[in-house]
């Protein structure tokens, strides 16, 4: 019985020390020899000044930024501190670093600090809504001051723009940009307003739009719009828009509404409608097929037109490019064989139309 018993002791301790040698293994493998952040853009603050509080901007710019001396537009997105929603926005553009799907734009995250506060209008009963809410409503418009007087001179003094400027933002921020473009719309040039709070104080904003597009500035302006399955106030409100939109729309202001009720709830709606948004301002033309034989049956190559062929003489370019879309080439692709399009990814919009990419020139 002792020697079973020495022998399970003897075995016991082989395993342990085998175990312990294969641990102090696996430890050495999986330990690596150094660790880097990974680092998708850089945060500062702007410090308290002229009655503004210090607030933190965080910026991703393109790598080809630091390759010349060209200036870009600026995608200006609200509740963009790196605790917000910078980071995810972020990784749009770097995505964009590497697929050139789009043209390339600095992205500058704008912390909220009280968003409840600086993104919500004037309310009929503030007290209710800072009851309700935790803070006082009514903000928006010494936020907008904010932006013009010291965020968009800041950003251009010290970054390289080309002042072609977008806003965009979701929820209470999208509430903050529809007001924007019913109230000061010369302040950018794009805005996207997605899944926006439009219900708030009793849909008013739906309520004053149809007036406020009848006699609204001259200026090209581009609106683009979309909203989850959010149902109530918030769709009747932005029907109320989209309804203004349709019977008064001024001719410079271009914009679009898509529709995702049925495919996203206001949860899941940020990120792949901010890449649609950004797709429709800032996709880049391109030639449709390739010159790769081992694509095609035989290794035959479709035969350009003889438009497509004179199209290679001139620069594929937002001037040049035809816009179509997918489904389109898809029914003759080869009449479409190495010509200039522009073709939007994503869903088409369900009411209006966006002219896509940046405009010729920029």
């Amino acid at each position: 019985m002792r020697e079973f018993q020495g022998m399970n002791i003897r075995r016991g301790a082989a395993a342990l020390l085998a175990g312990a040698a294969m641990l102090a293994g696996v430890s050495a493998m999986a330990k690596p020899a150094a660790m880097t952040p990974v680092v998708i853009g850089e945060s500062m603050t702007l410090p308290e000044a002229d009655g503004y509080p210090a607030r933190v901007i965080s910026v991703h710019l393109p790598p080809s930024y630091a390759e010349g001396e060209e200036a870009y537009p600026v995608v200006y997105m609200l509740d963009g501190g790196p605790a917000q929603d910078f980071p995810h926005i972020a990784g749009i553009a770097q995505s964009n670093d590497i697929n050139y799907t789009m043209s390339p734009f600095i992205l500058v995250g704008v912390q909220s600090i009280n968003r409840r506060h600086e993104l919500s209008p004037v309310a009929s009963d503030p007290d209710t809504y800072e009851e309700y809410f935790g803070a006082r409503p009514g903000g928006s418009a010494e936020f907008r001051r904010e932006l013009e007087e010291r965020i968009k001179p800041w950003v251009e003094e010290t970054y390289r723009t080309s002042g072609h400027d977008v806003l965009i933002g979701e929820s209470l921020a999208a509430l903050f940009i529809v007001e924007t473009v019913m109230k000061t719309p010369d302040l950018f040039d794009d805005y996207a307003a997605i899944s926006p709070s439009l219900w708030w104080d009793e849909a008013r904003l739906g309520h004053e739009a149809r007036a406020v597009f009848a006699d609204y500035p001259a200026g090209e302006r581009r609106l683009y719009l979309t909203m989850g399955n959010e149902g109530y106030l918030m769709q009747e409100g932005l029907d109320m828009v989209i309804s203004a939109l349709e019977a008064e729309a001024p001719a410079g202001l271009h914009w679009s509404y898509t529709d995702r009720r049925n495919t996203e709830h206001h949860g899941s709606i940020y990120h792949p409608a901010a890449l649609d948004a950004l797709r429709a301002f800032f996709t880049v033309p391109g030639r449709t097929g390739s010159p790769l034989p081992a694509l095609y049956k035989d290794g035959v190559v479709p035969e350009m037109t003889a438009e497509a062929r004179a199209s290679l003489d001139v620069p594929c370019d937002a001037e040049h490019a035809e816009e179509v879309s997918f489904a389109k080439v898809n029914a003759d692709p080869d009449f479409w064989q190495a010509r200039c399009i522009l073709t939007k990814p994503g869903p088409e919009p369900d009411k209006g139309k966006l002219p896509y990419g940046l405009p010729a020139g920029e």
